[in-house]
């Protein structure tokens, strides 16, 4: 395979889209210390690093020397964590990776989640987008909110991220698409029959963009606020290069968590 990565040109940010702390605009190299399977196509990468300064919603460029880079939301940040499904040439690649490998990862980017002002939040994952929401789940507890998880997913077998809300305490909702698990049908219908009962104030969602986009008119309906992540391929992570474009902005700098008003 050829190499797809291209060294990142050494620009001036302004500081308000500069990543913070030691990682920085440069790949540096982190050991695997450990790998869950979560499923047939998904596996969580345990890095020997931290990365304190991140926030929940944030993502990381994830490079391998030979091949491409790409970005991944974090799913923890002390230790550094990356749930990764696989879905291409890279990720497949990254699949093969052991414990004692190298990865090299720079960020953390992007704009994050943010609480909102309500005091029941309701926690949308869509597929391996629930990856990131119990790291959010943490930070909306210490601000003394109490979310509720739910978790969407075409099988039983695709049903990931459980163990780590209840641990948190977090209700679950489970729904899939074929009823093998928990609810059957869309993950949005199980979130709009909580709107339609007055039981969330805000929505925070993230996953495939009919999801998204699904909650996002949910939102709007009930007149709550949704901060909704949405997925993009990104070459460079700073606002250089434009691939990210969703709807007028830049993802990579601009999102990829994105706020609608609930007015």
């Amino acid at each position: 395979m050829t190499n797809m990565h291209t060294p990142i040109p050494n620009v001036s940010l302004p500081a308000a889209l500069r990543p913070k702390g030691a990682f920085g605009q440069l790949p540096r190299p982190v050991r695997i210390r450990e790998i869950h399977v979560e499923n047939y196509r998904i596996r969580t990468f345990i890095l020997d690093t931290e990365m304190p300064h991140a926030e929940p919603g944030q993502f990381v460029m994830a490079w391998l020397p030979g091949y491409e880079e790409a970005p991944f939301s974090l799913a923890f940040h002390r230790p550094l964590t990356l749930t990764i499904a696989a879905v291409g040439p890279f990720t497949n690649t990254l699949h093969q990776l052991n414990v004692d490998d190298m990865l090299w990862v720079r960020g953390p980017y992007g704009r994050s989640f943010t609480p909102e002002a309500g005091t029941r939040p309701l926690l949308v994952g869509g597929g391996y987008g629930v990856a990131p929401l119990a790291f959010l789940a943490e930070t909306l507890l210490a601000h003394e909110q109490q979310p509720q998880a739910f978790i969407g997913a075409r099988t039983a077998e695709d049903v990931i991220g459980v163990g780590r809300f209840e641990a948190l305490g977090v209700p679950v909702v489970i729904t899939t698409e074929d009823g093998t698990r928990g609810r059957r049908g869309l993950v949005t219908e199980a979130v709009a029959d909580i709107l339609a009962e007055g039981k969330g104030d805000a929505i925070y969602g993230v996953g495939p963009h009919g999801m998204l986009q699904a909650l996002a008119t949910l939102a709007r309906t009930w007149h709550v606020p949704a901060q909704l992540s949405w997925e993009a391929y990104m070459g460079c992570a700073i606002g250089l290069c434009g691939m990210c474009e969703h709807d007028g902005a830049l993802l990579c700098v601009e999102g990829p968590v994105r706020r609608i008003p609930s007015t």
